[in-house]
């Protein structure tokens, strides 16, 4: 049956720049069928990260971008209408519990926790998907991993993990890349010369030390991705940094004259 998930398959290498042991704790976490929690900010690279793993594990893997109006029913699967009458339509979940592959839940704090609490039995020894409503259980195979991210830093309090759930993971950690790694990873993405690379990384630098002090989160390295992109395709680096980085980044004026100013000490 694994037919089932092969839409789910990654053909092709995703481009993902190793910053420490990452890649080897993550094998060796997998072997194990570990469940992982990755934390780290937006645009870091998580990802892009549990992407390249996939390919490189041969593994299909099935993404839920989480938010708060996801059901259980969305995540297991309900019955559904069709030709025939109704039918139980697995959920993206049970499909790689089921058939095998990795299921990662995006930003996991944004669901709410009481559609979350359905991984419980995922995470531990029983690694079982109760299905409530089909009066069956769905035993994990043997290829299955639940992977889950989220933001430990822009999250409020009343969206935090829970600690009941929270401890029923490993996890990784995740921070934007040291300048040079940041400046690479930029030049392959968009074929911008090494030079403006370097300048988009400052500028990113210099936003996210305002953190906290005006800004929740720093430009990412995602958002220097897309400068890139606009700089390649000919658009002044003044309006490619303000479409992408300071009108992104903020509303308010006073902050967007502080990242004008960053831009404007790079790049004149």
């Amino acid at each position: 049956m694994a037919s089932q998930l092969d839409d789910y398959r990654i053909t092709e290498e995703p481009f993902y720049q190793a910053t420490g042991n990452e890649v080897a704790h993550y094998e060796r976490a997998y072997v194990h069928r570990m469940p992982l929690i990755l934390k780290g900010p937006t645009g870091c690279g998580k990802t892009r990260f549990i992407e390249h793993m996939a390919w490189k594990l041969g593994l299909p893997l099935v993404t839920l971008a989480c938010n708060e109006d996801m059901t259980a029913s969305d995540l297991i699967g309900r019955y559904l209408l069709d030709a025939q009458g109704t039918a139980w339509h697995d959920g993206p979940l049970t499909m790689a519990v089921r058939y095998g592959g990795i299921c990662y839940l995006d930003e996991v704090v944004e669901a709410r926790q009481d559609t979350t609490v359905v991984i419980h039995p995922l995470t531990d020894a029983r690694r079982m998907l109760p299905l409530d409503k089909k009066g069956e259980v769905v035993h994990a195979h043997a290829d299955f991993q639940l992977v889950v991210s989220y933001n430990p830093g822009y999250q409020s309090s009343a969206k935090d993990m829970k600690p009941s759930t929270r401890q029923r993971f490993a996890a990784l950690s995740f921070d934007y890349p040291q300048s040079e790694i940041e400046a690479q990873i930029v030049v392959h993405e968009t074929g911008i010369a090494p030079a403006l690379a370097a300048q988009l990384v400052a500028i990113a630098h210099c936003s996210r030390a305002l953190k906290q002090r005006g800004l929740d989160e720093g430009a990412s390295t995602r958002m220097l991705i897309y400068a890139g992109i606009l700089m390649r395709d000919g658009m002044s680096p003044h309006d490619s940094c303000e479409m992408t980085i300071t009108r992104a980044l903020t509303d308010d004026p006073d902050m967007a004259r502080a990242l004008q100013g960053f831009v404007e000490a790079q790049f004149g």
